[in-house]
């Protein structure tokens, strides 16, 4: 009779706890996204497409002082609405109008904190809300449990600590073989399911807050870790730092506020590609008037070592090497030029420069060529020298490269907005290297155009396409990205042993022109020498004229890790890059996206591209809405195109 009683107990106190289990459910405008919320013993989210289930019961929490919320959550209220707008970003990297259109869900809790959920029809996002009172409280922890229903695809980019520069190659491994204790991931992340859909998991408007970062589980899933929020700290060298007390939080902040939001893209190759939840999540643009920020290409000294010849003048960080650069620029039309390291005497005074260096003299002479000025400066020198933003401004300097953060903890957060801000007070654009991913701040304050956070070209012979292949589904599917593209002397992986002075860039001629029209970057740099440009002439002229924002982006193949396609509008000329991996590829393009018939100039992959990667060729024909192409590209190779 007891065990009777006692197994009647039990099957009552299970029916309770179903019972008291609330679900909602929000679905995207189109029906196509479906998301579950449970409110129960855990606060919880499921999402499918159709009838597949991507995450299922990803647990949410989020400690504020001393209050844990997350277990047995009291739900007090819910609201559903719309979001229905379009946004015109300034500097739009994809289209000139983003439409934001989704269905929303808050719910509301006791103890003063929120959640809101969006389902787009290409995905989920959702964020917390705190209401805690006046001043300031700490944020302990926020925790995410982000399972999968079972093994899918991960491909991540492993770090072993929360010092990193997002430089770091794909690592490409099963969810079930990715086991707790391995070392963690800094986000983007790309998942993919065994029935072969997508999903890109980031955050945005990340603001007065750390980044995430991911620690695999030992059950197809991650958890959610943060850097602590430093309370002091000291310099280290000439760039870097030593933090030297955290506090027991990752964030110190405002009692009011909403947190990032955490988004999932699920859906197609195709639809990775094209999504913009970063943008549309980051926020509003925050500047009064933008009409100064001008977008552009720069040629860069840093990656050719300063290699000029056939000049009557010795070639260095010297005021005749920049003015030559500045005539490179000017004759194929490209904005700007930058110096990098080494144009100041030390890396920690921003206002001695070397005695070879006049900038006053370099930027009257961009002037002259309408050629704009850049400067680079590591972050540890700008923290110590804010005045400087001012002096370069009124001087005529355009922008400012800021280096070897490495860290995105929530004062590094703060840093590049308190600079960003600075910057855009005094008219400077701004491109961070040694960054972390874009996660919304570039969508406030557009005046930064562009952040690093990529195993890009200046890492030699370790950027190799089998990797860079990646970046339009992962790294630039999430911002804009500095990858420096543009080598004129060109080798296949196993032949690419450039020195300093005589860089080599990984993949065929047409495949670094190719990059011009994948890759997204307010700032597009030219990484390779200006002698080699002048002889390259055909080849320069073409990426000069690639411009750096665009009307429409349409992606016409998309296959993660193997090959990708797309063609960008500006104006009345439609541009096309195709890039691929370590294997060759025949694509099959259909030009029915054109609404009249134009002249078609592209480079191509020439016979012998697969072996000597220099070789390619150029080519022109007459094209119309009904014309089909087939592009043959080798191994590491590309093509790119304009029709005007």
């Amino acid at each position: 009779m007891k065990r009777t009683l006692f197994l009647l107990a039990a099957s009552l106190m299970a029916v309770s706890r179903v019972s008291a289990q609330k679900v909602e459910t929000l679905t995207s405008p189109s029906g196509n996204i479906r998301l579950e919320v449970t409110v129960g013993e855990r606060l919880t989210l499921s999402a499918f497409r159709g009838s597949e289930q991507i995450l299922k019961d990803c647990a949410l929490s989020l400690q504020v002082g001393k209050d844990a919320f997350g277990t047995n959550p009291r739900l007090s209220g819910k609201k559903r609405t719309k979001v229905d707008e379009v946004i015109r970003p300034v500097v739009p990297l994809k289209n000139a109008e983003v439409e934001n259109r989704a269905n929303q869900l808050t719910l509301s809790f006791r103890g003063g904190i929120s959640a809101d959920f969006r389902a787009y029809d290409d995905g989920i996002a959702y964020r917390f809300a705190i209401s805690k009172g006046k001043g300031q409280v700490e944020v302990v922890d926020e925790g995410l449990e982000l399972n999968l229903p079972e093994s899918f695809m991960a491909h991540v980019s492993k770090t072993k600590s929360f010092k990193t520069s997002y430089e770091n190659p794909y690592t490409h491994i099963s969810t079930a073989d990715y086991k707790a204790g391995d070392e963690m991931t800094y986000l983007p992340i790309l998942l993919e399911s065994p029935q072969g859909t997508k999903v890109l998991f980031s955050e945005s408007d990340v603001r007065d807050y750390p980044c995430m970062f991911l620690r695999p589980t030992d059950g197809n899933g991650f958890t959610s870790v943060f850097p602590r929020s430093p309370e002091t700290w000291e310099p280290r060298g000439d760039r870097s730092w030593t933090i030297t007390k955290e506090r027991d939080c990752i964030a110190l902040t405002d009692a009011q506020r909403t947190l990032p939001w955490r988004f999932a893209v699920i859906g197609t190759d195709k639809d990775i590609a094209e999504n913009q939840m970063e943008v549309v999540l980051g926020g509003k643009c925050e500047l009064d008037d933008t009409s100064w920020i001008k977008p552009g290409k720069v040629n860069w000294d840093w990656w050719n070592h300063w290699t000029v010849w056939d000049v009557d003048f010795e070639t260095g960080i010297n005021n005749d090497t920049y003015k030559y650069i500045i005539d490179c620029a000017s004759k194929f039309g490209v904005e700007y030029i930058l110096l990098d390291e080494g144009w100041n005497k030390r890396v920690q005074d921003p206002f001695t420069t070397r005695d070879e260096i006049n900038v006053r003299e370099l930027v009257e002479y961009g002037r002259q060529k309408n050629v704009g000025i850049i400067l680079w400066l590591a972050w540890l020198t700008v923290e110590q020298h804010m005045d400087l933003i001012p002096f370069y401004a009124k001087m005529g300097v355009k922008g400012l490269k800021i280096d070897f953060m490495d860290h995105s903890d929530q004062w590094m957060v703060n840093f590049y907005e308190r600079v960003a801000r600075e910057c855009a007070k005094n008219k400077l654009l701004v491109d961070y290297h040694g960054s972390f991913k874009p996660a919304g701040l570039e969508q406030r304050l557009p005046n930064l155009l562009s952040y690093e956070g990529v195993l890009g070209l200046e890492q030699g012979g370790r950027c190799k396409p089998e990797n860079t292949i990646w970046l339009p589904f992962m790294r630039n599917a999430v911002g804009p990205m500095d990858f420096t593209p543009g080598a004129m002397h060109n080798a296949q992986p196993e032949d690419n042993r450039g020195s300093g002075s005589l860089p080599m860039g990984g993949g065929t001629r047409a495949y670094q022109m190719a990059l011009y029209v994948c890759f997204e970057s307010g700032l597009q740099m030219l990484a390779d020498s200006p002698t080699r440009y002048l002889r390259e002439a055909e080849c320069t002229e073409f990426i000069a004229s690639v411009p750096t924002t665009w009307d429409e982006t349409r992606v016409l193949t998309a296959r993660a890790g193997d090959c990708y396609v797309v063609a960008k509008r500006k104006g009345s000329r439609w541009f096309i890059g195709a890039m691929t991996g370590d294997k060759a590829q025949d694509i099959d393009l259909s030009l029915d996206f054109l609404s009249k018939g134009g002249r078609l100039t592209c480079f191509r992959d020439g016979r012998n591209a697969h072996r000597i990667a220099l070789d390619y060729k150029r080519e022109q024909q007459d094209v119309t809405p009904q014309t089909k192409l087939r592009l043959h590209l080798v191994r590491n190779g590309g093509w790119a195109g304009v029709i005007e």
